[in-house]
């Protein structure tokens, strides 16, 4: 008997990872021709240095920033929790406790954010956390109503993850300043560049986390710009590398793929954004034709183009996740950081908290998220797969 072949997979989760570009992958290869540590002053070392710096500059240029500015990190798990461990050593290290200041931030941020909060508050800091609205908007009134005068840095981040709403981040950027100027402002950006221009001075930033894997480039590294205003102090201990903020000798082949990566979005950012508005309206339809119980978290006027959050009523997440799976698709629950943990979805949640009785919502979430390589056809194989799973289960 002959083996059944496994089916062809359709991947709609780049919201958790994207595959490594074409164009990445081909400046990654050269800089691998690249030996030298950056940190030696011998010529194999001055060539991995030029290298290093040549991909630390195409980045900064896709921000709007001086090369300088820019830190390379090991993701944008680290990138996210420089800027908030960083400045809470930083007040150590300077004298002033951490003890009563006030940091802000939201309720629906990935867990690298929250989590890095939560260690400031075991530090004895007093964090709030602010709750959106049902359409997944934080209110710039909220931002502003919650500043102090002991208020350090409100983190807000820019397109959420699970359900890929927007906020107004520079709004918020602008009013913290108008009312606080010592705050400092950061975001989590990793879902923003494919389909948002990063320029930090427009976006009035002081610090902005990035990760390459989110853009078409390399796993393993992130970066994080600091603007001038930031003062930090690294949170890896070790050598001096990249201004003494992040030890370890410097990655060159991961940091070129990187630029690459970043370049490339910059290019085909307008292209992408297009095509996907109308593929993920396309899905929107089709889910409610064919699911008429399906209910769509955040609201897509506020949302970038490659997220759909739908929650089902009466069915295991998991259970349909898996049985996609096995139809050969690839979706998740929630972010890949909490998928296979029992429990439901925080951001979800929090877009019901005046809405107890739709609390359901959270424990039955699904996020389809859609790349360069989706098409019609697949999104149409898909509603009907899913279709074909509710109707099964419900019989």
């Amino acid at each position: 008997m002959e083996p059944t072949a496994p089916p062809k997979r359709i991947y709609l989760d780049y919201a958790s990872a994207t595959p490594v570009s074409v164009c990445a992958l081909k400046a990654m290869r050269v800089a691998e021709g690249f030996v030298g540590n950056p940190g030696a002053i011998h010529h194999e070392g001055v060539e991995a240095k030029r290298a290093l710096e040549d991909a630390r500059a195409a980045i900064a240029r896709e921000l709007g920033a001086k090369s300088r500015e820019v830190v390379f990190t090991s993701g944008l798990t680290e990138a996210n929790n420089l800027p908030i461990l960083g400045l809470a050593r930083a007040l150590a290290s300077s004298g002033r406790s951490i003890e009563g200041t006030h940091w802000v931030t939201s309720s629906i941020e990935h867990a690298a954010v929250l989590e890095a909060f939560a260690e400031v508050e075991r530090l004895g800091g007093i964090v709030t956390h602010i709750d959106p609205a049902s359409s997944g908007l934080i209110a710039l009134e909220a931002v502003v109503q919650t500043l102090r005068p002991e208020t350090v840095l409100v983190s807000i981040g820019w397109v959420n993850n699970e359900i890929g709403i927007v906020q107004p981040l520079r709004d918020i950027a602008r009013a913290v300043k108008e009312k606080h100027d010592t705050a400092l402002i950061h975001s989590d950006a990793g879902q923003a560049p494919l389909y948002l221009s990063p320029q930090v001075h427009t976006l009035e930033v002081d610090f902005l986390s990035l990760g390459s894997n989110k853009l078409y480039g390399p796993h393993g590294i992130g970066a994080l710009y600091l603007s001038n205003r930031a003062a930090v102090r690294g949170i890896v201990m070790g050598g001096k590398q990249e201004r003494g903020l992040r030890a370890g000798t410097e990655n060159v082949a991961l940091a070129a793929g990187f630029a690459a990566a970043c370049a490339e979005a910059g290019q085909l950012r307008a292209k992408e954004s297009k095509r996907l508005t109308e593929l993920s309206r396309r899905l929107r339809d089709g889910i409610a034709r064919a699911i008429p119980t399906a209910t769509f978290n955040g609201s897509p006027r506020h949302a970038l183009p490659h997220i759909v959050n739908i929650s089902l009523p009466n069915i295991s997440s998991e259970y349909v996740t898996l049985a996609l799976d096995h139809q050969g698709f690839a979706i998740s629950t929630k972010s890949a950081c909490h998928e296979g943990e029992e429990g439901e979805s925080h951001v979800v949640r929090a877009l019901m908290s005046d809405a107890p009785e739709e609390q359901w919502r959270a424990k039955n979430t699904l996020r389809i998220s859609l790349g360069r390589e989706t098409t019609k056809a697949q999104l149409e194989e898909f509603i009907n797969t899913l279709r074909k799973i509710i109707s099964v289960n419900a019989s």
